[in-house]
């Protein structure tokens, strides 16, 4: 195999992780800080991709779809976790149970409203273009994609790290009666983290739709992406989130290329290696 096609395979990788970390980062703040399994986020990418497509029918400039759907995505989750996760607080298999099935909601309803056929999403006109990488040409794109990812690593982190809101949140989550009692309103803090997290996956499927296209299937097809990346990386670590991707990246795209009728398997086995080398994930913390 010539080299141009390891570069190739690679800058795919690494795009492909960009895109990964944009659904693996909200799955991370949801499952990591709150502890709910959050079975519906693959619906969450899926329904982004959709209306990112329908706000793209009605002429809006693509950043402005892609905003729109991750508020409105970030809504539906904050919604579900007053209305319902809220209700089953503590109970982790009535969570799974609860998400799921609203995983299964939104796959018919998208089913039903946008058809079973994909719909392809139209990336920003000064991007639909190709840079000379190595005498070939990659697209531009792909690129922006993992710009766009590390700048919300970078963001993420400092909101967690450095910033009030962020200390308030782990402080709640470390110690939630003592957080309540400093006057600390958890529950409205993590309200926020699932808004964020369903935003970031809103976000995450209009982004990638130009690249995946919108299509029924395709919540099943990224959700144990996501948990793949989430459990490799730490649950819980922006950081972690955002290595696991580029791992999950290399492996999904090197292992479909080199051994697509073993490419699943490939995929499956960093996670099974950090469960039983290191349980907690590359970055995650070892529970006290």
């Amino acid at each position: 195999m010539s080299a141009q096609f390891w570069l190739i395979q690679t800058l795919n990788a690494v795009a492909m992780g960009g895109l990964l970390f944009l659904l693996a980062a909200g799955f991370s703040l949801i499952f990591g800080l709150m502890r709910v399994p959050n079975l519906a986020h693959g619906g969450f990418f899926m329904l982004g991709a959709y209306l990112g497509a329908t706000a793209l029918d009605e002429n809006l400039p693509f950043w402005l779809a892609a905003l729109a759907a991750a508020l409105g995505v970030g809504l539906l989750g904050a919604v579900l976790e007053r209305a319902l996760l809220r209700r089953l607080a503590g109970n982790e298999q009535g969570q799974v149970l609860a998400t799921l099935g609203v995983a299964f909601i939104i796959a018919d309803l998208c089913l039903m409203t946008w058809g079973g056929n994909p719909l392809s999403l139209s990336p920003p006109a000064w991007l639909m273009r190709a840079i000379a990488i190595g005498g070939f040409f990659f697209p531009a794109y792909r690129l922006a994609v993992l710009v766009l990812a590390v700048l919300l690593a970078v963001l993420l982190v400092a909101l967690m790290e450095k910033t009030r809101l962020g200390a308030m949140i782990r402080a709640g989550v470390d110690d939630r009666e003592m957080a309540e009692g400093v006057g600390i309103p958890v529950s409205r803090l993590f309200t926020t983290i699932f808004f964020l997290g369903a935003a970031l996956a809103g976000l995450g499927g209009v982004i990638g739709g130009p690249i995946l296209s919108a299509y029924p299937g395709l919540d099943t097809d990224m959700l144990p992406l996501a948990l793949i990346v989430v459990i490799l990386g730490g649950i819980g670590s922006i950081g972690g989130a955002f290595v696991g991707s580029m791992i999950i990246g290399f492996i999904y795209n090197f292992g479909i290329a080199l051994f697509p009728n073993f490419a699943y398997v490939i995929l499956f086995l960093p996670m099974i290696a950090a469960l039983l080398i290191k349980p907690e994930g590359l970055f995650g913390r070892v529970p006290q």
